[in-house]
């Protein structure tokens, strides 16, 4: 009779077992049927469609499509703010990054093959599991609970660094309207506390030194709190106002496209690529986080309807739409003026407008500067709205599976959305908002998109490995071929971000690995059983008391 363990060999032997638990993707969607934890199911292909949309024509074709066109130029050069291809390649320190210049649109093409590849993964694996939590979820099912948990806390900085960064640009926009209205309101309050680079007027004066100062970024932070209250009512209104505000954002970049054909100089595409494949590159790390909206579509699978069949359409149907656009502002903006004097502009579309508006004949460009001024914050309210909409179904996710305290999946008992999560989300993200300048959480939702393309690619071929016979509702064509070029492409990306970039993100990922560690592996459910099945999600399925 072999000797049972005792409880110190159970212990040892229990902790590699969780680490690799995987709950079933049954047992996935058994949980989230659960009533006290159920999402109301509203959601149609459109309403995906426009929440993808909202979030990946947002912030970036209005701001940082600057700094990817221009670059970063520092005061020295260092290690830590050089791409990290560029050191691999060269071996030596730069004074910041290169710019794509009109290549953008090389750049932009480089980034929506990324999305192409990796958005066939989502899409299959969102058709296979239709559940709140994406990247995080998927990697549940696929890879264990310390993947998972490492994707869960990456996207919680992907999502909250993005949402920062682009209520900074929302707040800056909103001082631009008013300046064309004539109206300019004392900076303490329309600029964040903490300013780097501080801040100077048109004239090169002083307004504030860097560093502190006394103020408050209101208008980044009540954006953020305005659109809390509309997510925690509840996801069909949260879809109506994103739609609403997806049409108007589109009219403004259209009527920004045709409005200034006749003002493009040919002349500032050449050279068309000033810094060669090394500023292509660079350029699409930059702004490749404007790029997860498909992400975002996912983190909804739960209140689809349909998500077998509206998921990988509202996915590839975000792709299509928004990198036309891009491609189409990228050319234009670049052929109005020249690359380089986009440097440090953090809003590239108006103030080329403003500038053009100036010269003989310029002058309708000025009313169109107000409807670009109107559409690009139409854009950045909605990319704000699908944010805060992912992170907190994060949240959610994570703490119904244990991980993160229950009080995180707690559903309001009338709108039946995951009010207490939205709220948390919303005040980190507004509370921050409107005392820093984020423009460094940019990268860092850059390398934490990557990071999680790649594991969700490699979560297909996981997945097509271990359970072949799974109903699959999209199924990316090519066998493993796409899912591997999706990772290879992703590590490319990741290549062109700064090393400083990839210590801040280690140092994330080691602080999230101390949070699991002491907490969330001794309150996972999994902690609560010793494991010894090959797929310790179905360990209740198949034990007797879930059998008898």
């Amino acid at each position: 009779m072999t000797k049972p363990p005792s409880r110190g060999e159970s212990r040892r032997n229990s902790l590699p077992s969780q680490l690799l638990a995987r709950k079933s993707i049954d047992k996935l969607i058994r949980d989230s049927e659960d009533p006290e934890h159920s999402l109301k199911k509203t959601l149609g292909p459109w309403s995906l469609t426009a929440l993808g949309i909202g979030a990946v024509i947002g912030s970036g074709i209005f701001t940082v499509i600057g700094t990817a066109i221009s670059g970063e130029q520092f005061d020295t050069s260092s290690v830590l703010n050089t791409p990290l291809a560029d050191f691999v390649i060269h071996h030596m320190a730069m004074a910041g990054r290169p710019g794509a210049g009109p290549a953008i649109a090389l750049s932009l093409v480089l980034v929506a093959i990324v999305c192409a590849l990796t958005g066939l993964c989502y899409a299959e694996l969102a058709s296979m599991i239709p559940i709140a939590g994406s990247a995080y979820t998927y990697t549940y099912a696929t890879l264990g609970e310390l993947i998972a948990w490492i994707i869960g806390w990456d996207l919680i900085l992907e999502y909250a660094g993005s949402n920062m960064t682009v209520s900074v640009g929302f707040a800056a926009h909103v001082v631009d309207l008013l300046d064309w209205f004539g109206l300019h309101p004392p900076a303490t309050w329309i600029s964040p506390a903490y300013l780097p680079d501080g801040l100077q007027d048109l004239a090169g004066n002083w307004i504030y030194h860097p560093g502190w100062h006394f103020g408050f970024n209101i208008p980044a932070f009540l954006i953020v709190l305005i659109l809390t209250v509309i997510l925690v009512r509840g996801i069909r209104e949260s879809a109506s106002t994103n739609n609403a505000m997806v049409g108007l954002k589109l009219v403004a970049i259209l009527i920004f496209i045709f409005a200034v054909i006749g003002f493009i100089h040919p002349g500032n595409w050449h050279p068309f690529m000033p810094n060669g494949w090394s500023g292509v590159l660079t350029g699409g790390s930059i702004i490749f986080f404007t790029y997860i909206g498909f992400d975002s579509v996912s983190t909804a699978a739960e209140e689809c309807r349909n998500p077998q069949r509206d998921l990988p359409f509202g996915i590839i149907a975000t792709l299509v739409v928004c990198t036309v656009l891009y491609v189409a502002v990228a050319v234009c903006l670049t052929g109005l003026v020249p690359w380089q004097s986009m440097v440090g502009d953090a809003a590239p579309v108006v103030n080329a407008l403003k500038k053009l508006s100036i010269l003989p004949g310029g002058h309708p460009l000025h009313w169109v500067r107000l409807v670009v001024l109107f559409g690009a914050m139409m854009g950045m309210i909605s990319s704000i709205l699908v944010y805060q909409l992912g992170q907190s179904r994060v949240w959610f996710s994570m703490s119904r599976d244990g991980l993160l305290p229950r009080v995180f999946s707690s559903v309001h008992p009338f709108f039946r959305t995951p009010a207490f999560s939205t709220w948390v989300a919303g005040f980190v993200v507004a509370i921050p908002s409107g005392l820093f300048d984020i423009g460094t959480l940019a990268d860092l939702s850059n390398i934490g998109t990557l990071f999680a393309f790649v594991l969700v690619s490699i979560g297909v071929i996981v997945l097509r490995y271990r359970e072949p016979e799974r109903r699959r509702g999209f199924i990316v064509p090519g066998g493993p071929i796409i899912p591997a070029l999706s990772v290879i492409f992703c590590f490319l990306l990741m290549a062109g971000l700064p090393i400083i970039t990839w210590y801040r993100f280690i140092i994330w990922l080691v602080i999230g690995l101390v949070i699991y560690f002491c907490y969330s592996r001794h309150r996972s459910e999994f902690a609560k059983t010793p494991v010894h099945s090959k797929d310790v999600g179905d360990r209740k399925l198949h034990s007797p008391t879930a059998q008898g």
